[in-house]
């Protein structure tokens, strides 16, 4: 595996020197298209958040500024990431409005019905079963709870479809694919959005049943 490549590997699961690398530069190089997903969040502040997949932990700041009154747990699956994410949050951590915490979407470290808001920003690519992982989503949230993914690719662009082929595991989604696995697990109200001039994508729904 060439050096490229086992770079660009690291956003699967950061590990080791690359991945801290790798780590250290997902805050900034993702600030631009996590904060664009943000302006389509609910308005009223949601008491306790989940943010999935949470990288180095900048998206967890933003939403504790963005609702100030609220409680986030962020939670990724790699410990490079979950020590990145804890450092960046050091200050919130202190005052007991966020936790950081080690954990797969596919079975989240979260009680039943507990969550008003859970965000998955640049990670679904490489979820284990967009469906299953989904289900699991619903489970955690609270009746009338929002679930929004945020992706960089829209699963057609040439940039997406690239490092799909390069790195393991990775699965760009379209739209009607990810609408598709939110209605399967249990979601309802669910709107697509697509950047106007970037591939950038965000789906939203809610906890309700599908008719």
């Amino acid at each position: 595996m060439g050096l490229f490549k086992k770079y660009v590997s690291q956003t699967r699961k950061p590990e080791g020197f690359l991945g801290k690398l790798m780590v250290d530069g997902m805050n900034g190089g993702h600030a631009k298209l996590a904060d664009w997903g943000m302006g389509f969040l609910p308005e009223n502040e949601p008491d306790k958040i989940l943010d999935i997949g949470c990288g180095g932990g900048r998206n967890a700041g933003t939403l504790l500024k963005k609702y100030p009154a609220s409680h986030v747990t962020a939670v990724d699956y790699s410990p490079v990431s979950v020590a990145k994410a804890v450092a960046y949050n050091k200050q919130m951590i202190a005052a007991g409005r966020c936790r950081v915490t080690e954990g797969s979407a596919s079975a989240l470290p979260v009680s039943s019905d507990s969550i008003a808001l859970a965000t998955a920003f640049e990670t679904v690519y490489f979820w284990p079963g967009l469906t299953a992982c989904f289900a699991e989503v619903f489970r955690v949230l609270e009746p009338g709870g929002v679930f929004l993914v945020c992706n960089e690719s829209d699963g057609t662009d040439k940039t997406g479809l690239k490092f799909e082929k390069i790195i393991d595991g990775m699965r760009c989604y379209t739209a009607e694919e990810i609408t598709a696995a939110m209605c399967a697990a249990g979601f309802s109200e669910i709107k697509a959005v697509h950047h106007p001039k970037k591939p950038w994508l965000t789906v939203a729904g809610r906890k309700e049943r599908c008719l």
